[in-house]
């Protein structure tokens, strides 16, 4: 699946929290944790439809600040619990910018930074 030069990115995710991984010399070196990325809770709204249009909003900056330390991604690797990942699989296929990116999903509890260092490690590998 990997050729050297390839730019891979691992995210694990759920709706709350993302940690991005990624080779530390963009396309060569070994995978570090790029950064931690925390979703905005929402605060209380009048209705149901405000609460809706207002968690939609939250999820899309959620999913535009991952997506921006990713740049010029050729391979994604998501995994996470729930439906976040795949949700973020759609957004980044309807992104411009990532259009060609080839992404794939799993599911993973979440892990410490060194163990999802070593799952990521070895999906590129």
């Amino acid at each position: 699946m990997s050729g050297k030069n390839n730019k891979q990115f691992g995210v694990w995710m759920d709706s709350n929290q993302a940690t991005i991984v990624g080779r530390e010399d963009i396309d060569t070196g070994d995978f570090v944790v790029l950064t931690h990325i925390k979703n905005e809770g929402q605060g209380s709204n009048s209705n149901e439809n405000a609460a809706n249009n207002a968690e939609k909003t939250l999820q899309q900056k959620f999913f535009k600040e991952i997506a921006s330390h990713m740049q010029n991604a050729e391979e994604v690797e998501i995994t996470g619990t729930g439906i976040t990942q795949e949700q973020f699989m759609h957004y980044l296929a309807d992104t411009a910018q990532f259009k060609n990116t080839v992404t794939k999903e799993s599911t993973s509890n979440q892990m410490s930074d060194e163990h999802l260092i070593e799952y990521f490690s070895g999906k590129f590998n």
